[in-house]
């Protein structure tokens, strides 16, 4: 077995989990996520730990006992606290509005941006260089957060784009006579 499927999943006491024969659905204050597992792997609930185990010793039951785990560790952290990713708008003019429906990009184009949010995602913008994504499930914050950074990515001259807020943006030097 992988020695990420060895370490258990704490259940927090306001998340709700039901396992089916190939499914797993995980309730909690924040919304409701659901994934399909393969018939390798094997899910066991006691004592409020969740342990995932494999039903052969194949190298794909392996790898999909870590696999499983990851994702479903991920899923109890996004219904019981949720995901958050912030980006910044670094450039002079470069700004952003977001409203209900999308979000509205002014990233030195002739025309503004407008991007659509998808369902279970909230965006929010604190200032106009700030854009904070949040949601339950990791992976699709995750993918809107590279969506809306790929419009403009930060240049490595002056550093100006849509970067992570953690996101270090190593700056070349300019051509020299």
């Amino acid at each position: 077995m992988s020695r990420v499927s060895n370490n258990p999943i704490a259940i927090p006491p306001n998340v709700e989990i039901n396992i089916s024969d190939d499914e797993i659905a995980i309730k909690g204050p924040l919304g409701n996520l659901r994934q399909t597992f393969p018939s390798d792997v094997k899910l066991g609930i006691s004592d409020n730990i969740l342990k995932i185990t494999t039903t052969n010793e194949s190298k794909h039951a392996n790898a999909m006992s870590g696999t499983i785990r990851a994702l479903v560790a991920n899923m109890v952290k996004g219904v019981s606290v949720g995901f958050e990713k912030k980006l910044l708008l670094v450039g002079v003019g470069y700004r952003a509005n977001a409203n209900t429906t999308n979000v509205n990009l002014a990233l030195g184009f002739s025309h503004p941006v407008d991007y659509v949010i998808p369902d279970g995602i909230k965006i929010e913008t604190p200032t106009q260089t700030e854009i904070l994504i949040r949601g339950i499930d990791k992976q699709k914050v995750g993918q809107i957060a590279a969506e809306i950074r790929a419009y403009r990515k930060p240049e490595p001259y002056k550093g100006k784009g849509v970067r992570y807020s953690d996101e270090v943006i190593l700056l070349k030097e300019t051509k020299k006579k």
